[in-house]
């Protein structure tokens, strides 16, 4: 934009310069033109007015011929007398007397000018009352004395446009940085809304324009904070609707007679309690805050939450990550979820047995990296679109894969499943890594607790 502004501006610049300065150069060239032949006429008047006693006596040719010279210095226009008999004094570029129609013409008693043939221009004045007849003053301007000084207009009219332009680009660029200011800042706060920054205010600068669609963007972020909170509040009260009938879950299981029994269920209406907390607490936290995760940590966690019911299974499982954290764009809970599923499809969709592994890495081009891979049987033909939301060849709810990928595209990774019936299943997802998030020393953070077999 400040470019072809800038082109804009040349070229509109150019446009009214050339208009204006072919027309002055012309006006300089007569001009100057016009100003050399008044010199010049004066000079003949000047001369003739001079000579004309002296041509009248017959003896004073020597008097005529000395004021003839005086007035043809260097640099001057060539003055010569042309004599009643067709003689001359002073210069005669031909080498020998000549009478031409216009001296004919000029001893009728004319003055007058005339641009010869030959190129110039000739000014002659008539000498009366001189002895034998009329004589003619005859003043000869050459193409570089009648345009004398008009380069060095045109040159001054040069610069002056050449100037114009400049200043005209230099105002086109500051104005086109303003532009070009205030629209990529524009942008950069809708680039902050669009990754969830709803904070994010554009400043109204600019032409009118500008400064209307930045109001109107900063009332767009303000509708969409409004309708998120609301969002967000009715999905907390109705994950507090399931406090009723979880506590009486716990009331039934506190009256079974067998006491095992009693607390494996109260376990896991612990367990299920936990759960609708977290959804509240996630559906109350502001959309504005940074998400952060250690992957490497919850990976461990999650293992660890899930190992009982495996052993119960008899599978064995193996976890590799990094001792360091490796924190990614992911809200916990988030990230949390899209494990459990993975882990939970290994579980539930091989056959018991079956081991499978964790695998965390930080990959070279600077992502994090989690796997979670079986050596099962791998996926039949009617898994074949499992990561589809609702898609399922087993009787579930075909949400788990596709919690996983969301969670992984969400935060600008990808998802990646491969299934072979010798290597088993394999699940990729990649995150890019975040900067580590402050510590907080208040915040504690419950162990995990892992389901009985």
């Amino acid at each position: 934009m400040r470019r072809s502004l800038l082109l804009l501006t040349a070229a509109t610049t150019a446009l009214v310069l050339t208009a204006l300065l072919v027309p002055l150069t012309l006006l300089t060239r007569t001009h100057a033109a016009d100003r050399t032949t008044a010199e010049a006429t004066a000079r003949a008047q000047w001369v003739a007015h001079a000579i004309g006693p002296a041509l009248a006596t017959p003896d004073e040719r020597e008097t005529a011929e000395q004021t003839v010279e005086s007035v043809n210095t260097q640099d001057l226009p060539s003055t010569s007398l042309v004599l009643a008999d067709g003689s001359v004094i002073g210069p005669d570029p031909g080498g020998a007397p000549r009478v031409t129609d216009a001296i004919r013409l000029a001893r009728t008693g004319r003055a007058f000018t005339y641009e010869p043939s030959t190129g110039g221009r000739q000014v002659l004045v008539p000498v009366q009352g001189a002895a034998g007849g009329t004589a003619v003053v005859q003043v000869t301007l050459s193409e570089k004395q009648l345009h004398a000084g008009t380069m060095t207009s045109w040159l001054v009219l040069a610069g002056i446009g050449v100037g114009l332009v400049l200043i005209g680009l230099l105002l086109a660029d500051r104005l086109g940085a303003r532009l070009v200011g205030a629209t990529r800042r524009l942008a950069r706060t809708a680039d902050r809304l669009a990754a969830g920054d709803l904070t994010a205010r554009a400043t109204p600068e600019g032409p009118p324009e500008l400064r209307l669609v930045a109001g109107q963007l900063n009332h767009l972020a303000t509708r969409i904070d409004e309708l998120l909170t609301a969002e967000r509040e009715n999905a907390a009260d109705l994950a507090h609707r399931l406090r009723t009938p979880v506590a009486a879950l716990r009331l039934d299981a506190e009256t079974l007679r067998d006491s095992e029994e009693a607390q494996r269920i109260a376990a896991d209406v612990a367990a299920l309690e936990r759960s609708v907390d977290d959804v509240i607490r996630k559906a109350r936290r502001p959309f504005r805050d940074a998400p952060y995760a250690d992957l490497a940590a919850v990976a461990r966690e999650r293992a660890a939450f899930w190992l009982p019911l495996a052993e119960d299974q008899g599978r064995t499982t193996e976890t590799e990550a990094p001792g360091d954290a490796v924190p990614v764009p992911v809200p916990e809970d988030d990230l949390t979820a899209a494990i459990d599923a993975l882990i939970g499809n290994v579980l539930d969709h091989t056959p018991q047995g079956t081991p499978f592994r964790i695998t965390v890495r930080t990959t070279p081009a600077g992502h994090a990296e989690l796997t979670v891979a079986d050596e099962g049987p791998g996926l039949p033909a009617t898994y074949a679109d499992a990561a589809t939301r609702g898609t399922s060849g087993g009787g579930s709810t075909g949400l788990g894969l596709d919690i996983a990928r969301r969670t992984a595209e969400s935060a600008g990774g990808t998802f990646d499943m491969t299934s072979d019936a010798n290597r088993g299943t394999r699940v990729t997802l990649t995150f890019p890594l975040a900067p580590p998030a402050p510590a907080k020393p208040s915040e504690t953070r419950p162990g995990p607790t892992g389901p009985t077999g």
